[in-house]
């Protein structure tokens, strides 16, 4: 699954183009190398995302197509 794809089903991000813009202003890693939108994220990925100063590192557990909103935090797991 796309990077940008998976941040949008996973609610990490909340749109898609903004998930894009994430990985272009390379702000988006896996595995610890910068992530183009179009990079692919397998289970078991982690995913490093920098927000201003803050940042959320974590683990895909799951890969879906489309999810609700309460299942969208079991698609990962929180490691920092």
């Amino acid at each position: 699954m796309r990077i940008d794809k998976y941040l949008k089903n996973s609610r990490l991000i909340k749109r898609r183009s903004i998930a894009k813009e994430a990985c272009d202003r390379e702000r988006v890693f896996i595995n610890g190398k910068p992530a183009k939108a179009g990079s692919e994220v397998k289970i078991g990925d982690e995913v490093l995302i920098r927000f201003g100063g803050s940042e959320v590192k974590v683990r895909v557990a799951e890969l879906k197509e489309s999810t609700k909103k309460e299942d969208a935090a079991s698609m990962y797991e929180v490691i920092a």
